[in-house]
């Protein structure tokens, strides 16, 4: 559901107009974010995010931003100060009804999902789920300016590089650990070798043509 209106938002995180806007909707302000929209391989993570702004974690960013270990002990600051839901769609899924219907798909779940029930929705990108019970808009480049979507960001990827180091022990020689799923020269090389895998994505071209299906 589109919101009625935009809340406007300086092109880097404030935490007292963002503060303000959780105000006008009892502090039920939710970020939500995804990660994994373009690998070859893996599931596609989103996080939605109500922050406490009583005790927003210092230093919260785009998650590209940031250092593997910064981004972890943000992760864990955000489950202990914040309300956090996680969805995610598989390959399996993504093949069947496309990346983008799939993230979206996800992102609308990662909602559903959270304890309290936001009053606006603030999604990275350029659309907003359909399907929401509550207005949403959509905030491009959302990651680095709104600091419930930073932290959305976070916790979807972290949640979705642990997915991919624990598939590197099921299913070995693609480097999923190492990129994580991306089509790095790496993985095209390990994906000739050893054709796809059960999480790759065979809707994506080069997984495909791996595979020996036509173009």
């Amino acid at each position: 559901m589109p919101s009625l209106f935009d809340l406007p938002f300086d092109d880097a995180p404030n935490l007292k107009l963002e503060r303000k806007h959780a105000r006008a909707f009892d502090g039920l302000l939710a970020g939500v974010d995804e990660a994994g929209r373009g690998p070859w391989a893996g599931p596609v993570v989103t996080a939605g995010v109500i922050l406490d702004y009583r005790r927003v974690p210092a230093g919260l960013n785009d998650s590209k931003k940031l250092s593997e270990d910064r981004r972890e002990a943000l992760f864990e600051e955000i489950l202990r100060s914040a309300t956090v839901s996680i969805a995610s769609a598989s390959p399996a899924t993504i093949d069947r009804i496309n990346i983008r219907a799939a993230t979206l798909g996800a992102m609308r779940r990662a909602v559903e999902g959270l304890a309290l029930t936001p009053r606006m929705v603030i999604v990275d990108g350029r659309d907003v789920p359909p399907g929401l019970a509550m207005a949403g808009q959509n905030l491009i480049k959302g990651d680095g300016r709104c600091l419930a979507v930073a932290a959305a960001s976070i916790i979807a990827k972290v949640t979705r590089d642990r997915m991919m180091m624990q598939l590197e022990e099921t299913c070995a020689g693609y480097g999923f650990a190492q990129h994580k799923g991306y089509g790095v020269p790496a993985h095209a090389e390990a994906l000739t070798r050893l054709g796809p895998c059960p999480h790759h994505r065979l809707s994506f071209r080069p997984v495909r043509l791996a595979a020996g299906e036509a173009d």
